[in-house]
């Protein structure tokens, strides 16, 4: 597959942030909750759809995360265009930009993992609301979601579930079966952000928290009464670390 096949929106001019969104979704919910985050003159923000995805193909050359992490290498080395680029994960996104920071550190000026999936072992907890009766939306967004209000459902209905339909089933079960990505937890000498929700049942959060002693640089928070949704369900606190690792990107450029 060629990067070029890739569907891209971009805000802004300046340093690309490319910003990779978790499995199941496309661009429309990392450009949501990111997007508040990252609007700033200085900085070129670049929502990519993965493939299967959103409007981004999936041919069956793709069969592992280390071929899509192939896709996502060229395409970071053409955005970059002589400059260093930023790298923001959410969940499966956090996951392939950490391989990605661990492949081409040289090009790569600071790493965002925000509730990634990794490869830990770990027994997530088990899902517990801690707003809302648990009666509100359907079972996609119950299990999604421990703040449970109608705000959020109501970003969920517009950022989340419309891109239920486009995903390629067969595309993320073919590459799904082929875990081979060797690299996903070689230290990464940049500005990092590690973010986890102490109550994200779907991919736990102390293999994230276990990060601190892998990256040398890396600020790591497990931010309670969050789930999986924290870029939905806390979001002032999650731009508060994501503007102190913008001071410490800019301070190491």
């Amino acid at each position: 597959m060629e990067a070029e096949a890739l569907h891209v929106v971009r805000h802004g001019e300046g340093r690309p942030v490319v910003v990779l969104h978790g499995a199941g979704v496309d661009h429309r919910e990392s450009e949501a909750c990111f997007e508040p985050l990252l609007d700033r003159p200085d900085l070129c923000r670049v929502y990519v759809d993965l493939p299967g995805m959103g409007r981004s193909p999936a041919p069956e050359s793709l069969r592992s995360p280390d071929d899509v992490i192939h896709v996502l290498l060229d395409f970071v080395k053409r955005e970059c265009d002589g400059d260093r680029v930023l790298l923001v994960g959410h969940s499966w996104g956090a996951f392939l930009a950490q391989a990605m920071a661990a492949r081409i550190p040289e090009l790569v000026a600071g790493l965002a993992l925000v509730c990634p999936l990794l490869i830990s072992g770990e027994e997530p907890p088990e899902h517990r609301v801690v707003k809302g009766n648990g009666d509100l939306g359907d079972e996609a967004f119950r299990d999604y979601f421990v703040i449970q209000t109608p705000q959020m459902w109501e970003r969920y209905q517009r950022h989340v579930a419309p891109a239920a339909d486009l995903v390629d089933e067969a595309a993320m079960e073919r590459i799904g079966e082929n875990w081979g990505l060797s690299l996903a937890s070689t230290p990464y000498a940049g500005p990092t952000l590690v973010v986890a929700g102490r109550l994200d049942s779907t991919v736990g959060y102390t293999g994230a928290a276990a990060l601190l002693d892998v990256h040398p640089r890396a600020t790591v928070a497990v931010i309670d009464d969050a789930g999986h949704a924290l870029p939905h369900e806390q979001p002032e606190l999650l731009g508060a670390l994501m503007a102190h690792w913008l001071t410490r990107v800019a301070r190491a450029s």
